[in-house]
C-alpha cells in the first residue's frame, strides 16, 4: 500500500514540479496538474498533506471518503479540499478533471512555519477542510502552475509563489499554538502578481522599492516588510534575481554581447552585471556560459 500521494495517481500529470532543479523550491511543496479522465483513488492513509484545487469550469460529480465518511457532492470551479496527513481518504470523479494537487511533507511544512514565519503549529498542523472556496489560495496555486510553464526563471518564480501559497495556507488552515499569523493579511497573491508583472515589464529600467510598493498599493516600509516575510528575500534581492535569470536566458542564446545583456537587464554596466551575477551564481557570466556550452 503506497503511503505517498503521488504513488496512487491513476495516470501521469500534465505538469509536475519534480522537473524543477532548485533544491530550495523542491523542498517547499510538490505540485501536479491533471486533466484526467473519470477514475478513482483507493481509500487509504497517506503520510503527506494534500490540497486539491478544482479549475474545471463546469460543476461535476465527485465522491470523497474521509475517515470512512462518504461525501457525494458537486465539485465547483475554484473549490479547495484540504486533507491532512493521517486522514484516510479516497476519491472517485465522474467527469474529466482539471485539478491542481499540492502535496506537503509535514516535516517540511513544520520547518517553513517555524523558521520562515515564526509560527509553531500543533501536531495536527493543518485543519481538515472538506470543501471551501478561497480566492486568494486558488490564485496562488494558479500562479504556481503557471510558473511551471515559464521558460524564464521558473525555479525562482515557483519558489516565490510556493512561499506565498504556504503562507496563505498556514494563515487560514494552519493549527497554531499560542501564535498569531496576521502579518500577511495585507499582502495577497494579487499584490505579488501586480509587482511581478511590473518587474516583467520594467526590469531593464531603474526600478525602486518605492515604485514597487506603489504598484502594490502599500507604503514602502509596509511593503518591504511583508514582501521579505512572505517571499523570503527583500524586494531588491528578488529584482536582482529576476534580472540574473533573464540574463542567463540571453547568455544561452549566444547572440548578444556581454555589455548589451548587462544594459538590457537593468545593470549599470558590465562590471556591475558581472559582480551581481557572481553573487547569485558563484561564478562569472563567462564561466557560467562556458559550463552550459560544455553540456550541449
Amino acid at each position: 500500500m503506497p503511503n505517498k500521494y503521488q504513488d496512487a495517481y491513476p495516470e501521469k500529470p500534465i505538469l509536475d514540479s519534480i522537473e524543477l532543479t532548485s533544491p530550495s523550491a523542491m523542498a517547499l511543496l510538490t505540485l501536479e496538474y491533471f486533466e484526467a479522465k473519470p477514475g478513482t483513488m483507493k481509500n487509504q492513509v497517506y503520510d503527506q498533506h494534500h490540497v486539491v484545487i478544482n479549475l474545471k469550469e463546469e460543476p461535476h460529480r465527485v465522491e470523497n471518503w474521509r475517515n470512512d465518511i462518504h461525501r457525494d457532492f458537486t465539485f465547483k470551479q475554484n473549490e479547495i479540499i484540504v486533507t491532512p496527513a493521517g486522514v484516510k481518504s479516497g476519491w472517485r470523479w465522474h467527469a474529466n478533471s482539471k485539478v491542481i494537487i499540492i502535496t506537503l511533507e509535514p516535516s517540511q511544512l513544520e520547518h517553513f512555519a517555524q523558521h520562515q514565519l515564526g509560527v509553531v503549529l500543533s501536531n495536527s498542523q493543518l485543519a481538515n477542510v472538506p470543501q471551501f472556496i478561497d480566492a486568494d489560495i486558488t490564485a496562488a496555486a494558479a500562479m504556481l502552475k503557471d510558473a511551471l510553464h515559464s521558460t524564464l526563471g521558473s525555479d525562482v518564480m515557483f519558489e516565490s509563489f510556493a512561499r506565498i501559497f504556504l503562507t496563505k495556507l498556514i494563515q487560514k488552515y494552519g493549527v497554531e499554538l499560542e501564535q498569531e499569523l496576521a502579518f500577511s493579511k495585507g499582502f495577497t497573491s494579487a499584490h505579488y502578481k501586480r509587482v511581478l508583472e511590473y518587474i516583467e515589464q520594467s526590469y531593464a529600467q531603474d526600478i525602486s522599492i518605492e515604485s514597487m510598493a506603489a504598484v502594490a498599493g502599500l507604503s514602502t516600509a509596509h511593503f518591504s516588510r511583508l514582501f521579505k516575510k512572505t517571499i523570503g528575500s527583500s524586494p531588491h534581492q528578488f529584482l536582482m534575481s529576476y534580472r540574473i535569470e533573464t540574463a542567463k536566458k540571453m547568455l544561452s542564446e549566444h547572440k548578444r554581447t556581454m555589455i548589451d545583456i548587462a544594459l538590457s537587464c537593468g545593470f549599470a554596466d558590465q562590471a556591475h552585471f558581472s559582480r551581481v551575477f557572481k553573487q547569485f551564481q558563484q561564478v562569472t557570466p563567462k564561466k557560467w556560459l562556458d559550463s552550459i556550452s560544455k553540456t550541449k
